[in-house]
């Protein structure tokens, strides 16, 4: 046997009289005027008060209850004030934190010593809130505007969970849309993610609207006006674009880029993706843009995406360098520092002062128009990245420091280095240190693996000496045999040193003697 929960009993008494009630309506209705009753005569005929059989006629259908004077809650008029003191600092505190109905019930009734319930309290508070709950209107997106942020997420970086930073930018006409990770949301990040959007789409936006980020926004003034970065200017002036900003604290006022934020979060890092490095995450983002593209190609979207990327402006012919740059100057131990990190320049450069280009993925310095170094990026505060080739030179000055040199600690070179050292220093005593030394700075004019293999050959001859090494190394690279075995040359005269006796120095001394 079927039964009904006491709800649905309840809603279909409710829909039962009220199709009752538009019955009694329209007979109502129709014995007065059709039938000429009066109000009177139609009272008493359908059992209802005159009053009622007026309303009728005011009225096709039952109007329902309505209030003529507003609620009055005695108990609660003294502290209407305070509740809507405590519900306008609301809005400036994070959603988690703010007041329920019952937690303002509590403060009312220990703080402000109120007497009445809780449901008056509570009726209130969501009358208020509904009152002020903004509307939106809904936004035209027009082809060839876009709109771009970052989201955050955590990842599985080499066994270890990290916090990358995605950016996403998207064309809301189409939903067509870009998305990169970073290790850090930084100035070379935000610059990055642009020119990487840009050469995705094929084109640059009319315009690209933002949130007031600091990466963009130095300074918001009074009249609203924003004082853009200078980063962003170069950015901005480079590729031509028109800039827009959304209202502080209104994230629906881009909204597209918004539920891409989430849309992202959930489709590429649930699960928690597992990846040796950044440039692995990243493959498996494009994969996704591009598998987007795809499929609004296929899709309704397919005339949306064709007019976005034909209202794209073109790319300009000069590539635009998404870096940070910042004034540095060399130590006195070849260091030149970048957001907390210590990065080594050649010891020839010491107190030069220096431009330092900051990237994703690396730092370079120069001094004019030359890069005199290049090293992988840090983002470990505090870290000390070294080039042990730029220390050499003084180390030859100083061979003295070359076992507590910390710019060569870790160096990871083949163990045929340490073998050519032992046998230098047993032959050569303190000065095999030198030699040693001058056959490492080979490394700054010869690639490593070039070096290895002469080093080795001069090991297994035991042809010990840094001339050897070069000799053997540029024999290698000219394609050329190396002359160091006199016995394949039987024309040339064999040199014969025979061994020191003291009878000779005794001939020697007798005969300068008489001489004399």
């Amino acid at each position: 046997r079927k039964t009904t929960s006491p709800g649905a009993q309840a809603k279909a008494s409710m829909n039962e009289s009220c199709t009752v009630g538009v019955e009694l309506y329209a007979q109502v209705r129709l014995a007065v005027v059709d039938e000429g009753l009066s109000h009177r005569e139609a009272a008493r005929r359908f059992g209802i008060d005159r009053r009622t059989v007026k309303k009728m006629l005011s009225y096709s259908a039952p109007p329902g209850y309505r209030r003529t004077m507003p609620v009055r809650r005695p108990k609660l008029e003294e502290f209407t004030a305070v509740i809507d003191a405590i519900l306008s600092a609301d809005r400036d505190v994070p959603r988690k934190q703010r007041h329920t109905a019952q937690r303002i019930f509590e403060r009312l009734r220990d703080e402000h010593g109120f007497t009445g319930g809780y449901t008056i309290v509570k009726d209130y508070v969501r009358a208020q809130r509904q009152s002020t709950r903004e509307a939106f209107v809904p936004l035209h997106h027009p082809p060839g505007h876009a709109q771009a942020d970052f989201g955050q997420a955590v990842v599985d970086l080499r066994g270890k969970r990290e916090k990358v930073h995605f950016f996403c930018f998207i064309l809301p006409h189409s939903n067509a849309w870009f998305v990169k990770a970073y290790l850090r949301e930084t100035t070379e990040a935000f610059l990055d993610g642009h020119v990487s959007a840009f050469a995705f789409f094929g084109g640059i936006p009319r315009s690209i609207l933002y949130d007031n980020t600091t990466l963009a926004v130095a300074r918001i003034m009074g009249d609203g006006e924003r004082r853009r970065t200078q980063a962003f200017s170069h950015l901005q002036s480079h590729y031509l674009f028109r800039d827009r900003f959304g209202r502080p604290g209104k994230g629906n006022d881009k909204g597209k880029v918004e539920a891409l934020v989430k849309t992202a979060r959930r489709k590429f890092f649930v699960p928690i993706p597992k990846v040796r490095d950044l440039d692995a995450l990243n493959e498996q983002l494009m994969a996704g843009c591009l598998a987007r593209l795809d499929a609004l190609e296929e899709g309704e979207k397919a005339t949306a995406l064709l007019a976005d990327l034909e209202a794209l402006r073109d790319l300009p012919a000069v590539p635009f360098e998404a870096c940070e740059q910042h004034p540095g100057q060399v130590s006195s131990m070849a260091l030149v520092r970048y957001r907390l990190v210590d990065y080594s320049a050649p010891t020839v450069h010491a107190y030069k002062d220096v431009m330092v280009k900051g990237y994703v993925d690396r730092v370079e310095i120069t001094l004019g128009a030359e890069i005199i170094a290049r090293h992988p990026r840090s983002y470990v505060r505090g870290d000390v990245v070294y080039d042990p080739l730029h220390y050499l030179s003084l180390l030859e000055k100083k061979p003295g420091a070359l076992d507590q040199a910390a710019p060569l600690l870790g160096w990871k070179l083949d163990p045929a280095f340490d073998e050519l050292r032992h046998l230098l220093e047993a032959r050569f005593g303190h000065r095999g240190k030198r030699e040693y030394i001058q056959v490492l700075r080979l490394l700054e004019d010869f690639p490593e693996s070039q070096v290895r293999v002469a080093v080795r050959e001069a090991v297994k001859r035991r042809l010990v000496g840094f001339d050897a090494v070069k000799h053997l190394l540029l024999a290698r690279i000219e394609r050329r045999p190396a002359h160091l075995d006199f016995s394949r040359y039987p024309h040339l005269p064999q040199p014969f040193v025979a061994a020191t006796r003291i009878a000779d120095y005794a001939t020697l001394l007798a005969g300068g003697a008489g001489h004399g």
